[in-house]
């Protein structure tokens, strides 16, 4: 794996789970599992692809990438990859492509907040600028586990 193509990788332990709009879809909140970190983040997922309960610790990683090397997209989605092609996914159990298109700074604390569509699921990063400046207004993929 190459470490240019991971943006943002943190473990994360979930603080509450909101399932009350919709069937499929759960807004869960975590806080980051580091000692000494403050990173916090909302995020939908699909629970019926990919059920969460509170508590859990999650791996979440944000890559440019899916290929190992590192190498660019170029226009290449998933499906293209072949048969039998290792990937940055295959370490993951919950993977959404979708672009960053919001930043907002907090000067005075020196925190940004970071915003992510995945096609209608949103994500919601927040954490000091030192740990999320690799992020930047593009495309990325969105790869978890439960660890």
């Amino acid at each position: 794996m190459s470490s240019e193509s991971i943006l943002f990788d943190s473990p994360f332990t979930i603080t509450g789970i909101n399932a009350l709009k919709y069937d499929r879809v759960s807004r869960i909140e975590a806080v980051n599992a580091s000692a000494g970190s403050d990173i916090t983040l909302k995020l939908d997922i699909n629970t019926e692809l990919y059920p969460v309960a509170d508590k859990d610790n999650i791996s979440l990683c944000l890559a440019s990438t899916l290929a190992n090397d590192g190498a660019k997209d170029d226009g290449k989605a998933w499906r293209d990859i072949a048969r039998g092609e290792s990937t940055l996914a295959d370490h993951y159990d919950y993977v959404m492509h979708g672009k960053v298109y919001r930043f907002e700074e907090d000067d005075k604390s020196d925190r940004l907040k970071a915003y992510v569509s995945f096609g209608g699921l949103l994500l919601y990063l927040e954490g000091p600028y030192k740990k999320l400046t690799s992020l930047r207004i593009d495309y990325v993929y969105l790869l978890m586990r439960k660890s």
